[in-house]
């Protein structure tokens, strides 16, 4: 059965994910040229991903989940030398970095 302590916590996390859904910061690239830069996206993305659609913030910019399993990579070697030889965090840094090179171009062609 669901706790009490469960509900606080699944409501504070809607709370959370609808103050984050009104606060998102406005891109000053895409204000001044009109043209969106290559990290136009991303705020939503991890919104959506916060709320568990996976899809949806895959479709909205496709670096976003990459970008945070590096980040959290970058962030284990930092505090606990994970990967001390790069083995692990220079493909993953390419890929990613491929990844949302790609997907600019398509969003910039289309």
């Amino acid at each position: 059965m669901w706790g009490f302590k469960t509900i606080i916590c699944f409501s504070s996390q809607y709370v959370i994910i609808d103050w984050l859904q009104k606060h998102l910061l406005p891109c000053p690239f895409k204000y001044i040229t009109g043209i969106d830069c290559p990290g136009c996206g991303f705020q939503r993305a991890v919104v959506q991903l916060l709320k568990g659609n996976l899809a949806q913030s895959w479709a909205l910019y496709p670096g976003a989940i990459p970008l945070i399993i590096l980040a959290l990579i970058y962030w284990l070697d930092k505090r606990y030398n994970f990967d001390p030889k790069q083995y692990i965090k220079t493909p993953i840094a390419v890929a990613t970095g491929c990844l949302l090179l790609v997907s600019y171009v398509i969003k910039m062609v289309h």
